[in-house]
């Protein structure tokens, strides 16, 4: 007789296999989002031809659309009922056509500039509306899987070390083997074809990520919350949307991540010029630079729980940033000064590796603090409105991580435009005068972004203490209701 299958623990929920297996989706979206942000602008601008803001502008119409389809996809998230639950479904459908579209993107038939625009918005509408597919109901399984303050901002440790990991892998190998100088193309970073072998196993690569993860948790989906199923009007969804999204501590997290998400977005969108054309560093030298993260990401992997632990997830987040972002700058504004290490120097990329490494750190771990912390306004939203609404709070998430891309290309190309930055440009032919203004517009408004950004955020309410009270109120409130049925069914 064949072996019964084990029913899982709810004790399971919470180990590191769980969370080995919630994480490595994040894949996915890891992939797909430091493509966006770091080697699509330079590969439709520099290779293909198209001008920056018209680069910017494709992607800027993509954000658009998700800024209507994110709160659809949270709400489906929330209200489906299958006999795989609610967000399964939404993640296994997912997968193929994710694959598809972000290969398309990165091998685009010969077209002329116009429809060349097209097709770069259209591969970029279906690439991110079928990521939100995956995303979204992924991410809002962490409020189903514990309700700990503390074993949230791990199991966001988790997810954000494995989509970090999955976008470096896929951006080393794209600058150490796949982007290589020939004779047609002395500068590696500029060759078509490496772009195109990157979409074939990018692509494959997010399939199988998805795949995993969601085969990985579907075995707890009888552990998961079966909300009651209800029949109402579309008038009253939008009712009810609009009520969990005006909820006072998303607004404050959402406000404080559109502001960090559009620096962050320029940083990743303008850091490939800044190392080509003002470090003048080579696509090997880039890709031994691009371990630098990976170093980052398993510190911040480490040290992010404890702090948040010690010194709760905000405080600690404002300050590892403050720092972070500070070392991140000092070379630029040293170098602007000429008081950093000429180019060429065999001290600068070991400089650059340090800062890089150091500053990434201390920037990577905020992302995983303010990760749980939107988990820790599900609760608060429950107990303002009465129901959970894990997909639909993670949706708002979701756009503005997208926003990183998106807006952050958008304001690449308007930057590059301004300072007057040529298309098809070359390292070394460009006038010295430009790079130098391109560098200062990016200290400054990068600088401006990130401080207004924290500051909305000091004024998140959600803390240890607050949690508590609210899982202690839900509490109470599901013990009132079940005497209430009790006395209602005793004759």
């Amino acid at each position: 007789m064949p072996k019964a299958r084990r029913e899982p623990q709810p004790s399971e929920l919470t180990s590191v296999r769980t969370k080995l297996f919630f994480g490595f989706g994040s894949v996915a979206f890891g992939v797909k989002d430091n493509g966006f942000q770091t080697i699509l602008l330079p590969f439709y601008n520099l290779v293909l031809g198209l001008p920056p803001q018209w680069v910017g502008a494709a992607l800027g119409f993509a954000l658009i659309f998700d800024a209507f389809l994110d709160p659809f996809v949270g709400h489906l998230s929330d209200n489906l009922h299958t006999r795989w639950g609610r967000r399964h479904p939404l993640m296994y459908a997912s997968a193929l056509p994710v694959a598809l579209s972000y290969l398309l993107l990165w091998n685009p038939p010969a077209l002329s500039k116009p429809w060349l625009f097209v097709w770069l918005i259209v591969c970029a509408i279906i690439t991110r509306t079928f990521i939100t597919f995956y995303e979204i109901p992924s991410s809002a399984l962490v409020p189903e899987l514990t309700e700990d303050y503390d074993e949230r901002t791990s199991f966001m440790a988790y997810r954000v070390f494995f989509g970090w990991y999955g976008g470096m892998t896929m951006l080393a190998l794209a600058y150490l083997v796949l982007l290589k100088p020939d004779a047609t193309h002395k500068v590696g970073q500029l060759n078509e074809a490496g772009y195109h072998s990157y979409g074939w196993i990018a692509a494959i690569v997010m399939f199988v990520a998805i795949l995993i993860s969601a085969y990985g948790t579907h075995r707890f989906i009888p552990l998961f919350r079966k909300p009651q199923i209800r029949r109402q009007s579309l008038r009253a969804y939008s009712r009810q949307m609009v009520e969990t999204l005006a909820n006072r501590p998303f607004l404050i997290l959402m406000a404080s991540i559109l502001l960090t998400s559009l620096a962050t977005g320029l940083v990743f969108g303008l850091t490939f010029y800044i190392n080509t054309f003002f470090w003048r560093l080579s696509s090997i030298q880039l890709g031994i630079l691009s371990f630098a993260v990976f170093l980052a990401v398993a510190i911040a992997f480490a040290i992010s729980p404890p702090l948040s632990r010690k010194f709760g997830k905000k405080l600690a987040a404002i300050v590892m940033f403050t720092i972070g972002g500070l070392i991140m700058m000092t070379p630029l504004v040293l170098a602007l000064f000429g008081a950093f290490v000429p180019n060429g120097s065999p001290l600068q990329l070991p400089l650059l590796f340090a800062a890089s490494t150091v500053g990434s750190a201390l920037t990577i771990g905020p992302s995983i603090m303010v990760g749980a912390m939107i988990a820790d306004v599900v609760e608060h939203s429950e107990r303002t409105t009465g129901r959970r609404a894990e997909g639909l709070l993670f949706a708002g998430n979701s756009f503005l991580q997208k926003a990183v891309s998106g807006l952050g290309l958008l304001g690449s190309g308007i930057l590059l435009w301004a300072v007057g930055f040529p298309s098809h440009a070359i390292p070394g032919a460009v006038p010295e005068a430009v790079v130098v203004r391109f560098v200062v517009v990016y200290l400054c408004t990068v600088s401006a972004l990130y401080t207004a950004g924290f500051a909305i955020l000091g004024r998140f309410p959600i803390d240890r203490e607050h949690h508590s009270e609210n899982l202690h109120a839900l509490s109470g409130q599901t013990e009132l209701a079940a005497k209430a049925n009790s006395a209602d069914l005793d004759p």
